[in-house]
């Protein structure tokens, strides 16, 4: 390997020589942009929280000051900066090619991958546009982020922040001191962050419901298994889970650095889909196409080039962010969220004698066997999204729903550190307000809630059921027609299809 010809690099850091990494990182533009993103033109005046330069996904657990960034750039490590920072609300939106049959298929053929996003980016873009927005867009290994920012000194700042909903434990969770200065994020940022959580949700519904009909393969809130197409389980995550999750424990890949994630997840792809996959950069789209970019993103002598003519400052959007504030509050999906929020989940002293006495045997097998197994089955987007969808045909207030699997999050079934700096409560609130918002809103009509989609999917782990979910899935959505959504029926168990 010749380190004067960074642009040969493989795909693998963990194979490559040192020196070549080294060649890349040691460009003066690249270390400046590096700087750039994390929030000042230097170290010393950076406002992000922390960063992280660990070679695991846990790398949150491990945050680092910024003053040691030259040392994670000599030792070629995985570059992330905190989703926290000191003077801004940072927003992101997240959207990748997932292939749960073949996990390194958006790494083998770029090329289809990122056309099948095209439809989803394109209309991103445009709503963005129609906001007045211009996000910072940057390509990564199976996708595309887009990251703006709010100051804590705007109004709209101040009005995500009365908007916000949280649970008490995540308001412990946030006046906590964390590493690596012993902050707290602030109660206003917590609220502020709950706030745009939803805004950020009513913005990915507008784009499920543009952009779905015209793509060739699903269009999903988060990782959540679907049927099996042309190459396998394949969909488009419009990826919203770093909003369950407290703000101190999420990060950003930073532009420019090296994308280990492939082999950070030899355990998922596997050592042989790993040979031979070429070098990817992390880079943002200015002046750009997708498809320049995925060349550009192989060979490093192109990406010192462009990060010597673009910027990774991350754009100040408050009036933008305040016209999709000003959407959202007039949107049906507003008016769910009023509706989920004004329920209280009960609280662990009552749950001996409410959440723990759901009676079991009115449920299908696939749904009890996630809540009686919980880790880790019910781990599992498409595990919650199925149990909320169960739990609405029989009457259930999502809010409950949510406070039930809490309860299950919430007991020892084994958990480790699954739940280390986690809450348990908001992640539940979280999914099944995602899951449970789509129904109501009227973009989920539950054509995939039947046995056989379950099983072609994967998602059920019974061979046998007495049950048929298309009870539940027809008792739904007579609730949702008749509005009869959160009403326990009186003398059956699944409301009747029509008023006869």
């Amino acid at each position: 390997m010749n380190p004067e010809n960074p642009s040969s690099l493989t795909g693998d850091p963990a194979t490559e020589p040192p020196e070549s990494l080294q060649a890349y990182y040691a460009e003066p533009a690249v270390r400046q942009r590096i700087v750039e993103f994390l929030g000042a033109d230097s170290l010393a005046s950076a406002t992000c929280a922390y960063i992280a330069i660990d070679d695991t996904q846990a790398s949150y657990r491990q945050p680092r000051a910024v003053s040691e960034l030259w040392d994670g750039l000599d030792r070629n490590l995985d570059i992330s900066r905190a989703l926290w920072d000191r003077d801004s609300l940072v927003a992101h939106l997240d959207i990748e090619y997932v292939n749960f049959d073949h996990p390194a298929e958006a790494y083998r053929n770029p090329e289809r991958t990122f056309d099948l996003q095209e439809p989803v980016v394109e209309t991103v873009r445009t709503l963005f546009g129609h906001a007045g927005m211009k996000p910072l867009w940057v390509l990564s290994g199976r996708g595309h982020h887009f990251i703006w920012r709010i100051g804590t000194g705007s109004e709209v700042y101040r009005e995500l922040a009365k908007l916000g909903r949280s649970t008490p434990s995540m308001d412990a969770i946030n006046s906590r001191p964390h590493p690596p200065a012993g902050e707290c994020v602030p109660a206003e940022m917590g609220a502020a962050f709950a706030g745009l959580a939803l805004v950020v949700e009513y913005f990915a519904h507008c784009v499920k419901e543009l952009a779905a009909p015209h793509c060739g393969v699903p269009v999903e809130f988060t990782a959540v298994e679907t049927g099996p197409r042309l190459h396998d389980r394949e969909m488009i995550s419009i990826d919203l889970s770093e909003y369950g999750d407290p703000l101190h424990t999420r990060t950003l890949r930073v532009p420019f650095s090296i994308y280990h994630k492939p082999s950070q997840q030899r355990w998922l792809i596997g050592d042989e889909a790993l040979r031979g996959l070429p070098l990817i950069l992390f880079i943002p789209l200015q002046g750009i196409g997708v498809r320049e970019a995925l060349e550009i993103r192989r060979d490093a002598r192109r990406a010192a080039a462009l990060a010597a003519r673009v910027s990774t400052v991350i754009p100040l959007e408050e009036e933008g962010t305040a016209s999709l504030l000003a959407e959202y509050e007039t949107s049906s999906l507003a008016a769910f969220h009023r509706w989920f929020y004004s329920q209280q989940p009960h609280p662990p002293e009552m749950w001996p004698e409410t959440y723990d006495r759901t009676p079991m045997d009115v449920l299908p097998q696939c749904a009890r066997s996630m809540l009686e197994n919980p880790n880790d089955q019910l781990l599992h987007p498409s595990s919650m999204r199925l149990v909320t969808r169960v739990f609405l045909a029989l009457g259930w207030h999502p809010r409950h729903i949510a406070g039930l699997i809490c309860s299950k999050f919430s007991r020892d079934h084994g958990w480790r550190d699954q739940w280390q700096e986690c809450d348990p409560a908001t992640r539940a609130d979280f999914y099944t307000r995602i899951f449970a918002g789509l129904f109501v809103a009227g973009r989920d009509d539950l054509l995939d809630f039947n046995c056989q989609s379950c099983k072609e999917e994967r998602i059920c782990p019974v061979t046998e059921c007495p049950h048929n979910l298309e009870l539940f899935q027809q008792s739904a959505l007579a609730r949702r027609h008749y509005d009869q959504l959160a009403h326990w029926p009186f003398d059956r168990l699944f409301l009747p299809k029509s008023d006869s």
